[in-house]
């Protein structure tokens, strides 16, 4: 299995090298605005501990990642007023992920509104900042 990269950006964030717009966060696992959403509120739920996806991950940390997604996801359809949330979790490259660091996708969704592609084009910073209140404020 190929090794855990130290240099990834949300390990970077994890070490706090890079900012980001933090949602949520406990001693197992941090939310963050996703800088390239497919929606308006799409957030990332990363468990702290090191691993490159779901495949290698320590099964102990997966209650706490799962319970955060499923606490992201519910403050995020009322904070955003979605019909619904899409949860999203890639496992190597032929399977689309791009950041090797386990993370799960919560991108609010709203009746004939397709997501947006990732397209690799930055969110400007104040929308995200905005979007991020919302989640918090959802969050309580």
């Amino acid at each position: 299995m190929t090794q855990y990269d130290t240099s990834n950006i949300f390990a970077k964030i994890l070490r706090g090298e890079i900012p980001s717009h933090t949602v949520y966060e406990d001693e197992a696992v941090i939310a963050f605005m996703d800088v390239m959403p497919q929606a308006d509120g799409h957030a990332l739920v990363v468990p702290k501990s090191p691993s490159r996806n779901l495949l290698d991950a320590d099964p102990a940390t997966l209650p706490a990642v799962i319970a955060a997604v499923q606490t992201v996801a519910i403050a995020s359809k009322k904070a955003f007023s979605a019909d619904g949330i899409t949860i999203l979790q890639f496992n190597e490259a032929p399977a689309g992920q791009s950041v090797f660091h386990l993370h799960f996708h919560i991108i609010p969704r709203h009746e004939g509104h397709p997501m947006r592609a990732h397209s690799g084009t930055m969110e400007d910073g104040d929308i995200l900042k905005a979007n991020a209140e919302k989640l918090r404020a959802a969050l309580g």
